[in-house]
């Protein structure tokens, strides 16, 4: 469908390429398709490993990836309400009829547990919960296959507004978070520093970390130090 339908006509490039972060990956990985005692195709691939003599039939999995982050609040606007004309300067006004599924979800997880503070319009078809490191969240989901969401309006603005927006002044801190800065000067006292938060109070969490070096740094992977809670970690 290209930038004619479904969720790609947000894909606006001078509102993409002007938000505060952006981010595009493309995932290639093989999978496992058909094993050996199934005669049919399972319902969650398995990714396939040197040591997997049992698969008989392997398939290439291309997943692709748009990450953006919008900051309205330190823009001057001051408020942190938000609707996808107000990001994208665009709404949806169709699905592709090529596509199987096509969702759009939105957090509204109340921020105090005894008041709702979010409100999302339209109503959202459809209601999700679910459990990402640790903390329960809820979605609201619009899902563009629906017959019945293109029929009250022609196009779909998603918009979320705060009830109240002195309660809302101060965000929580997510569990996982980070900050890096670059230290020293030129190639003999540079260095990058990249400090992880984890605020749970008791569980791990696996990370990737994916670094981008700036051009004027050079870096040697001899002098890569990790180090958690004052202990120093020599990686593999």
């Amino acid at each position: 469908c290209s930038l004619q339908a479904g969720l790609a006509v947000l894909l606006k490039a001078e509102r993409l390429f002007h938000s505060s972060y952006h981010s595009q990956a493309v995932h290639i990985r093989p999978v496992c398709r058909v094993s050996a005692g199934l005669s049919s195709l399972p319902e969650q691939p398995k990714r396939k490993s040197k040591a997997d003599a049992s698969c008989l039939a392997v398939s290439w999995e291309l997943r692709q990836t748009l990450t953006v982050v919008f900051d309205f609040f330190s823009s001057g606007q001051g408020k942190k309400d938000w609707s996808l004309f107000k990001m994208f300067s665009r709404t949806l006004t169709d699905t592709c009829p090529l596509a199987s599924q096509s969702k759009v979800y939105v957090d509204i997880s109340p921020k105090n547990k005894e008041k709702e503070l979010l409100e999302v319009s339209p109503p959202p078809t459809s209601v999700h919960e679910a459990i990402v490191q640790g903390d329960k969240k809820t979605y609201a989901v619009y899902d563009l296959l629906s017959p019945s969401l293109f029929n009250t309006s022609r196009s779909l603005n998603v918009q979320l507004k705060w009830k109240r927006p002195q309660d809302s002044s101060e965000m929580p801190i997510p569990t996982l978070h980070a900050q890096r800065y670059v230290g020293g000067y030129g190639l003999q006292t540079g260095e990058i520093c990249t400090l992880i938060y984890n605020t749970h109070p008791y569980r791990a969490f696996p990370v990737i970390l994916l670094e981008t070096v700036p051009w004027y740094l050079r870096l040697y992977v001899h002098t890569l130090t990790i180090i958690t809670k004052g202990k120093e970690n020599k990686p593999s």
